[in-house]
């Protein structure tokens, strides 16, 4: 684990949305103690900003590569950032 933290911005493609993935994304980063935030892109695909300890945020990548029953993930797109600490939980925002 890095001494900061890791901090990542998912697009996750595919039939991701009318399938819960935001609210399953929601409950799988508060269990994992992840910060940040999900929401649906016009363009029919899901946004994830994740930060956190670095196993965590890892985990919950893996998990949105899957997503929730009924999702059809085809890709997802893991670009880094620079951890800011700026969450102090996880939320839905669009």
């Amino acid at each position: 684990m890095s001494a900061v933290g890791k901090r990542v911005r998912l697009r996750i493609e595919g039939r991701v949305q009318g399938v819960c993935y935001r609210a399953n994304t929601l409950r799988e980063a508060t269990a994992l103690g992840v910060n940040g935030t999900v929401r649906n892109l016009p363009d029919g695909s899901v946004e994830a900003l994740l930060e956190g300890d670095e196993a965590a945020v890892d985990r919950l990548i893996y998990w949105c590569r899957q997503g929730p029953p009924g999702a059809e993930v085809s890709r997802v797109i893991v670009d880094p950032e620079t951890y800011r600490g700026e969450f102090s939980g996880f939320q839905v925002t669009g």
